[in-house]
């Protein structure tokens, strides 16, 4: 199987939390987006509640036919430098049109997606993977981004649950982590990694670098073992 290199990049609490509400209140914020620069990752992967909020209107597509599309594929609108991909498992969001765009979308959805959803991405020159039956198979998308995309490198700024699989599937290669000086403590809030079935034991990290800033914040980097 081939990957890119993946760096889960993150922005916490002390205590872990991960809410974007919660992070954006406390220092650290420009340090968080300075460390994603650096770690040099110009495509990015977010889930599908982060882009529902933050990069489209949150509006749905309706899909007429209903038929699933019922296979593996993807099609490559674009020879991109760098995509902004979001996992979308049934394929719901609704995108502007990206014909030209500098970094565009890529959407990576399972074979539950719609055959009317499908069609709407190609018509709106956006970049698609569909890997996995029920749920998207990350390890089978990551290999399409890899040999067809040929996407080397790569970083998750996406949600607990998303992080949570990458880990569960040993996609990840590095963890980097701007901890904001603050804590939350709401057991409701989503957690750096979320999801992992009970019986899994935890991943064993190897320090790689520490970084401490003048308004507390810390940036820490992790390889995976």
């Amino acid at each position: 199987m081939s990957k890119p290199y993946i760096i889960c990049h993150m922005m916490m609490s002390v205590d872990g939390r991960i809410a974007c509400s919660m992070t954006a209140q406390l220092e650290g914020q420009n340090e968080y987006y300075s460390a994603l620069d650096a770690i040099d990752a110009t495509t990015r992967i977010s889930g599908r509640v982060t882009a529902a909020t933050e990069m489209t209107s949150g509006q749905t597509f309706q899909a007429k036919g209903g038929r699933a599309y019922g296979k593996n594929g993807f099609a490559k609108q674009t020879n991109a430098t760098g995509y902004n991909i979001v996992m979308d498992t049934n394929g719901t969001l609704l995108w502007e049109n990206e014909h030209e765009a500098p970094k565009p979308h890529l959407i990576i959805m399972s074979q539950k997606v719609s055959r009317d959803y499908i069609e709407y991405l190609n018509g709106q020159g956006i970049s698609w993977i569909v890997a996995g039956k029920d749920h998207i198979d990350l390890r089978k998308a990551m290999d399409i981004l890899a040999t067809e995309f040929h996407v080397k490198r790569l970083a998750i700024v996406g949600g607990g649950k998303i992080n949570g699989g990458f880990l569960d599937a040993g996609l990840i290669d590095e963890l980097s982590i701007l901890i904001g000086p603050g804590a939350d403590g709401r057991s409701t809030e989503p957690s750096l990694f979320d999801g992992r079935p009970a019986d899994r034991k935890p991943i064993a990290l190897k320090l790689k670098s520490t970084k401490a800033y003048p308004d507390g914040a810390v940036w820490l980097r992790y390889l995976i073992k």
